[in-house]
């Protein structure tokens, strides 16, 4: 072994045993490992608005959430949607500004004068999405015949109608029913006099511009629809609703039903903060067992401090990070049988397995249980990507796991509901199996993001490295109609679309090891060409980075200042496919990652993960989007997207990286 090649390895072993000594130290009692999960304004400022409709009095983290919102607003007034973006987002500054208004802020405070400011720069009120629409309009701001109407009635659309509940996306599925509800009863709970917003109507309320932006052509979609939308309120005006009080009794079972474990609903912020909405609308006092439950959850996991300001998680990622730092220490060859912190962790893992049915169930109906969702409480929804990465981790286990009964038989049930999930054009979404019927994404209703769960390239990928580690090669039908899927997918710059991380990166690195697992020939022109591709967006520094823009604009794909979790996801696809011509950039890559390591982790501002990047088809982003790219031109960034931050991707991702290319070195010097 040369001397380059010895220190190399020795700055290896040094980063990782810091980054594992980290793992050990911030791992949780109960066994698994928790980042905090950060979006934006909307989520604090959506619940003080929900705090003054339910008329909690006197809630003690107003006053943190308040300063948490003004800490976050930007010098030109306006507030963003991710770290660092070039403009800001005309909902995320309404919502704050509504929300702080409600709370009492004076109307001539100087951050409200410059987020007003802002506002009225940026086209006013008619800019404004659907949710915030309907956020006004609980408060009294915007008249309920001006947001789009959803009836409760969609409850009875049978299986087979296109507008049946089960063919939107999970996330929209358990929105739409609480939201029929308001609809229904248009609640209002007007802002107090001092508090009222009529400064942001400078020509009065009546001269307004209510109307939806949409597809102007006269025989659109979104034409046809609006058209239905009119009739809609109209109908509703007229107060002759037969079967609507049974629709909405229907709809209150079923948002019952759907309660997580912890009180919240569906695991994310739209459904938990609709359904309480909804359900005290229709009588429920704060204090009945469902209310109290759901409000109380609030104060546990979900709430976080930073900077003396109080903020709310958009979602919990305890699976996914658990899962993750278990591969990290797997990749880095921790031993499972010496490791209290290892075995801790997967014990808590397979507690968390999933072996009753959920809404897959409506079209997976031959398919028992057995996959593992995102959160810790979220019994309905597991999806394929947490049990595709957690597959990965029990199959590693095999001969050093003392039970292997109960280990093979969690194997097992994984990976037949995950076969059963794959949807016909070889591809694995999220949640749901064939979830793809375009017209749903036309509906006035559908402007905040995605509506549907087609599948992704990101998911299918860690499905297919988990066929590669259960011994199902490129020959396996499954396997074979799944690379098929990716290689159709594959643009034409040799990159892949990341659905649920920033971006091409993203998705790229996904697919690489993914071939290498299933026995993909990684010679292959299409694989070398991908890893061209992440080769020539190396930074001079070494890393690699990607910015949130690029689901906006693509000329920026892989661009963007560095970060620890993309440079280390462009190592690991890099690492997947080197034969040595690579070499150079891996070492750069490598140095990058070990030379920012601090106190045996790293330090990453980035958004770098997505909720909602924009509408997908087929698995990549719609770039047609007239109205969107206008906005994004004139520095309205992401309006409709929303962005996350994962706060231990920029932990465990390198340190996969670092203990890979530990193993590519240590091949190359005792091949």
């Amino acid at each position: 072994m040369d001397t380059e090649k010895n220190n190399i390895l020795a700055a290896l072993n040094r980063s990782i045993e810091q980054g594992l000594r980290w793992l050990d130290s911030h791992q949780k009692p109960q066994g698994f490992w928790m980042g905090i999960l950060e979006s934006n304004v909307c989520i604090e400022s959506e619940w003080l608005l929900a705090m003054h409709f339910l008329e909690i009095k006197n809630d003690s983290k107003v006053e943190g959430m308040v300063r948490g919102i003004l800490n976050k607003q930007r010098s030109d007034g306006s507030w963003e949607t991710y770290y660092d973006a070039p403009g800001g987002d005309i909902n995320a500054t309404v919502e704050a500004y509504a929300a702080l208004r409600a709370t009492g802020i004076a109307v001539d405070a100087p951050p409200l004068e410059k987020a007003r400011k802002w506002i009225f720069e940026h086209g006013g009120l008619p800019k404004i999405r659907v949710f915030t629409r309907y956020w006004l309009a609980l408060i009294g701001e915007w008249p309920w015949s001006k947001t789009p109407n959803i009836p409760p009635e969609i409850i009875f659309f049978p299986r087979w109608f296109p507008f049946n509940i089960y063919n939107f996306a999970s996330w929209v599925r358990t929105t739409l029913l609480p939201l029929s509800i308001l609809c229904a009863r248009c609640p209002v709970l007007p802002l107090s006099d001092p508090r009222r917003l009529d400064e942001l109507f400078p020509e009065g309320r009546s001269r307004m511009n209510y109307s939806l932006a949409c597809n102007r052509k006269a025989l659109s979609w979104e034409q046809c629809f609006l058209m239905l939308d009119h009739f809609l309120h109209t109908y509703q005006k007229i107060g002759i609703t037969p079967g609507r009080e049974t629709a909405i009794r229907l709809c209150l079972e079923w948002i019952i039903k759907h309660q997580d474990a912890d009180g919240s609903w569906g695991g994310i912020q739209p459904p938990w903060i609709y359904s309480l909405i909804a359900l005290h609308t229709e009588g429920y006092p704060l204090d009945h067992s469902i209310l109290h439950k759901g409000l109380d959850t609030l104060n546990d996991h979900w709430l976080y401090e930073r900077d003396d300001g109080l903020h709310i998680q958009a979602s919990e990622s305890t699976v996914w990070d658990t899962s993750l730092a278990l591969i990290s220490m797997q990749d880095c060859r921790r031993d499972y049988r010496n490791s209290d912190t290892m075995q801790r962790a997967v014990e808590w893992l397979l507690d968390q397995q999933i072996r009753e049915p959920g809404d897959w169930k409506v079209k997976v109906k031959k398919a028992k249980a057995g996959g593992w969702a995102f959160e810790r409480a979220n019994r309905f929804y597991p999806d394929v990507d947490d049990t595709a990465v957690i597959l990965l981790v029990l199959t590693r286990l095999a001969g050093v796991y003392k039970n292997r009964e109960k280990l093979q038989e969690a194997i097992d049930c994984a990976l037949n509901w995950l076969l059963a999930m794959q949807s016909s054009n070889g591809g694995w979404a999220a949640f749901d199996k064939n979830n793809n019927l375009a017209i749903l994404t036309k509906i006035p209703f559908c402007d905040f993001g995605e509506a549907l769960d087609p599948p992704s390239i990101d998911v299918t990928a860690h499905v297919l490295e988990a066929c590669g580690y259960l011994c199902m090669d490129i020959h396996h039908p499954v396997v074979h109609r799944a690379v098929k899927f990716i290689r159709k997918e594959q643009e034409p710059e040799g990159c892949w679309f990341g659905r649920w991380g920033v971006n091409y990166i993203y998705g790229t690195a996904a697919v690489l090891p993914a071939l290498k697992a299933v026995g993909e020939d990684m010679h292959a022109s299409y694989v070398r060409k991908a890893a061209d591709w992440i080769q020539t967006r190396q930074n001079s520094d070494g890393g690699w980075g990607e910015t949130c823009r690029s689901y906006m604009d693509c000329s920026i794909r892989g661009m963007g200042p560095s970060t620890p979790s993309q440079t280390a996801w462009a190592l690991m696809g890099l690492l997947a496919v080197d034969s040595g011509c690579y070499r150079g950039n891996i070492d750069r890559g490598l140095n990058f990652l070990i030379q920012r390591q601090k106190s045996g982790s790293w330090h990453e501002p980035q958004y770098t993960g997505t909720g909602f990047p924009g509408y997908i088809v087929g698995g990549r982003i719609e770039l047609t989007r007239k109205n969107l790219e206008a906005d994004f031109r004139q520095g309205t960034e992401l309006s409709r997207g929303f962005m996350i931050k994962y706060n231990l991707y920029c932990h465990y991702f390198p340190l996969i990286a670092l203990g890979r290319a530990r193993d590519h070195l240590s091949f190359e010097t005792h091949p």
